[in-house]
């Protein structure tokens, strides 16, 4: 790395000037050779219908009213987004503190001393007391040649940056999360309907089997395949019924309020509107512009400024220190004429031996910068794996979703015969109540496989740097 030298001096003043400074010149790092390209699924829409994510908006990716008024709440509500923001008002200050260090302080100062002198030590031979009062107007200033200073506003700065960036990340994954907890509860909720219905049809085939047992017409082998039934869609109704009520509690914790049944849309998964198309695009112009890879980058760039700072402790500090103002024996007396007072007082501290302590701060600020652009690297490798993966699912999902509508219109088909042809005494019982078995878990993998494939969308969504806050 090159790095950027203050000449000593007759070029002090203009070095002091120009910002000059000792961190290393900051050079981004270069992509992992693994994330050059991903596959881009071919099943998602032609690429004249798609749009990056960046510039994508989240009220025009998540369109529905409801889900748009619970991630208003959970923007507003959520406690971890609400840390985020207060991190990076706290950075902000910090960042004010060091900026401050480069302009002079100035104070104004009011003192007074009284000293009492005994006989033996007086000039006159008699004890007195000494008074002094003063009031006056001082100014220091560190003349930061080397640019120590100006590196560690450079890293406040950074810091700052990198929290912000945080921030957006946070907002985004909430807005993320939000999407997939809703999605979630609708599944579930279309799950439990389903088990519901198949309940109450399961019901009435076991009381007609059983009349008919009864009656002598049907067997006990039948009467139990019917009970067996009804008991498994009564297990489905139970587990669905528990799991609506855990998503309502996540949704609450993600709102930051309470989340009622009323926040959700009646229409099931099918009914919602699909997503806008996204175009990958390729991994330097996605992956660079994530808030959490800026983030990384922000905290390398701090790193590097950070270097700046450990040098310069290897050289001179000049703190020019000065005062005005008047002084007087009588507090009545002390603005009156010939009471003015001054003093200036320029410092030079040349550091000498001080343990090895400067080396070692240095070679902790090199080694923080190899751990930020390792960071830096992993982040990236982290969300060309997560694009990758979220383009692979969405065909994989598309395929899936396909096969099973088939066979839920298949299984739906069977199940109309195998029940007919009973009724007309043509088949066993047994056929009906597995076509009915075989399409009740055709229902229930359809609306998991759905909304795996909804999740799949936010995910890429998310991964593909959307979410912009509008």
């Amino acid at each position: 790395m090159k790095a950027t030298y203050c000449f000593p001096a007759v070029l002090w003043m203009s070095v002091a000037l120009g910002g000059c400074t000792l961190a290393p010149q900051y050079s981004r790092p270069e992509m992992p050779a693994e994330t050059v390209s991903w596959e881009e699924s071919s099943l998602l829409l032609s690429p004249d219908e798609r749009k990056a994510a960046v510039s994508v908006g989240w009220r025009e990716f998540f369109a529905n009213t409801h889900l748009q008024n619970l991630i208003e709440l959970a923007l507003k509500n959520n406690r971890d987004l609400k840390v985020s923001i207060l991190n990076i008002e706290r950075a902000r200050a910090l960042y004010r503190v060091q900026a401050s260090s480069l302009a002079p302080n100035v104070d104004a100062i009011g003192e007074s001393s009284h000293k009492g002198v005994p006989e033996s030590v007086s000039t006159t031979g008699q004890s007195y007391i000494s008074r002094q009062y003063t009031a006056s107007v001082g100014l220091s200033y560190e003349l930061d040649f080397f640019g120590r200073l100006q590196s560690l506003n450079e890293q406040a700065l950074e810091k700052y940056l990198a929290t912000e960036e945080a921030r957006r990340n946070a907002e985004i994954v909430l807005i993320s999360e939000v999407a997939s907890a809703w999605i979630q509860t609708i599944a579930h909720r279309d799950s439990l309907n389903v088990s519901r219905k198949t309940l109450a049809s399961q019901t009435t085939s076991h009381d007609m089997i059983q009349r008919r047992y009864e009656e002598g017409i049907a067997s006990e082998l039948e009467l139990l395949e019917s009970q067996k039934n009804v008991d498994t869609a009564k297990v489905k109704v139970s587990e669905f019924t528990s799991l609506t009520e855990t998503d309502m509690t996540a949704l609450t914790l993600l709102l930051g309020t309470k989340a009622t049944p009323e926040m959700i849309p009646e229409q099931s998964l099918d009914e919602i509107a699909e997503w806008p198309g996204l175009k990958p695009g390729t991994p330097s112009e996605v992956l660079l512009v994530r808030p959490d890879i800026l983030a990384a980058e922000h905290e390398l760039k701090a790193a590097y400024a950070n270097i700046g700072a450990a040098r310069a402790n290897f050289f001179p500090r000049i703190v020019l220190s000065s005062s005005i103002g008047t002084a007087s024996s009588e507090l009545d007396q002390l603005f009156d004429a010939g009471t003015r007072a001054w003093t200036f007082m320029p410092q030079i501290v040349l550091p000498i031996f001080t343990g090895g302590r400067n080396l070692a701060n240095l070679h902790v600020a090199e080694k923080d910068r190899e751990i930020a652009s390792v960071r830096y690297e992993k982040a990236i490798q982290t969300a060309f794996r997560e694009v990758s993966d979220t383009l692979v699912l969405a065909g994989s999902y598309e395929r899936q979703l396909s096969a099973q509508r088939s066979l839920v219109r298949a299984a739906e088909r069977s199940y109309a015969l195998s029940n007919e042809r009973y009724m007309q005494g043509i088949d066993s019982y047994l056929a009906a109540q597995t076509s009915q078995r075989f399409l009740f878990s055709a229902q229930l993998s359809y609306i998991a496989t759905r909304m795996n494939r909804e999740k799949n969308m936010i995910d890429l969504y998310r991964a593909l740097g959307g979410g912009v806050n509008e």
